[in-house]
């Protein structure tokens, strides 16, 4: 029987000092996906997932701490970077492609400079480029964000467009979905947890610090394809921050979803994983 991303067994990477959790299904290129804040192994539309998979050895995991890893958890951009980068060398990948979705594609990018010889494209969904963003996430957001659980409701408003009929509707089928895997599901995390996390945060106004701007400059420069894809009405990481790069970093492809928030991939999952496979078979 296939495995799909509902059925796939979770599996651990003993590191050592700490185990971390992941699943790997389908065939093909390594993908390796990293995931936003509060998120966990099943955070992700499986329907997503198992589009991508057709294309791809698709490999989504829990930071260290966090959901089924264990270890002492941290946001820190670095550690979260050497998480993706231990993980990787476990799996035995030489070469990957280094996604990310909203703090995850904060890592991607990260990854992306730290170790460019383990990355063949770059995709980032819903999040930022480094350093100070030129356009801020709107109050409703963080605050929705900080609920100890994130419903159907909070999750319409998080990552769709609450506005756009067909995005709430996307939103009830995505969370569906999300819900449907009835065992081996990755354990939530505990309010207290991330609320100490953001506390220890050393900057707290940008999602992806870069003060001497050495990251804007080796992405800028062509370090490999990148894929963005954004909702256009996305209040976490509005896409006015990607709008002017694209004429200044040299692979930037940039696409938007219409009627969209902060998780295009949800609200169309076949379009953005077809989108995807396409990005990295065509751009060399």
């Amino acid at each position: 029987m296939t495995k799909t991303a509902s059925t796939t067994p979770t599996k651990f990477a003993d590191l050592g000092d700490r185990k971390i959790a992941y699943r790997k299904f389908g065939s093909g290129t390594p993908l390796v996906l990293n995931i936003r804040f509060r998120g966990t192994l099943d955070s992700w539309d499986p329907l997503f997932l198992d589009e991508l998979a057709k294309k791809f050895t698709v490999v989504i995991f829990d930071y260290t701490g966090l959901g089924a890893s264990t270890g002492t958890p941290t946001y820190d951009r670095d550690s979260l970077v050497k998480d993706a980068k231990d993980l990787i060398d476990f799996l035995g990948f030489e070469k990957v492609v280094i996604g990310g979705w909203s703090l995850g594609g904060v890592v991607a990018q990260k990854f992306s400079v730290t170790h460019p010889e383990k990355v063949s494209h770059t995709i980032l969904i819903g999040t930022v480029p480094p350093g100070k963003p030129e356009v801020s996430g709107e109050p409703l957001f963080i605050k929705t964000a900080m609920h100890p659980f994130n419903g159907l409701d909070d999750q319409t408003i998080l990552f769709f467009e609450p506005a756009s009929e067909r995005s709430r509707d996307a939103a009830r089928r995505s969370y569906g979905r999300i819900e449907s895997r009835e065992i081996d599901r990755s354990p939530a995390i505990p309010e207290a947890v991330f609320m100490k996390l953001l506390s220890e945060a050393k900057d707290k106004t940008t999602i992806y610090p870069d003060p001497e701007g050495a990251d804007m400059a080796a992405l800028s420069s062509g370090l490999h394809p990148l894929l963005v894809i954004s909702g256009d009405h996305d209040i976490a990481c509005p896409i006015g921050n990607w709008l002017p790069l694209t004429t200044k970093w040299k692979t930037l492809h940039l696409v938007t979803v219409p009627q969209a928030g902060h998780g295009p991939h949800h609200q169309e999952p076949a379009f953005c994983a077809e989108t995807i496979a396409s990005f990295v078979k065509s751009v060399l």
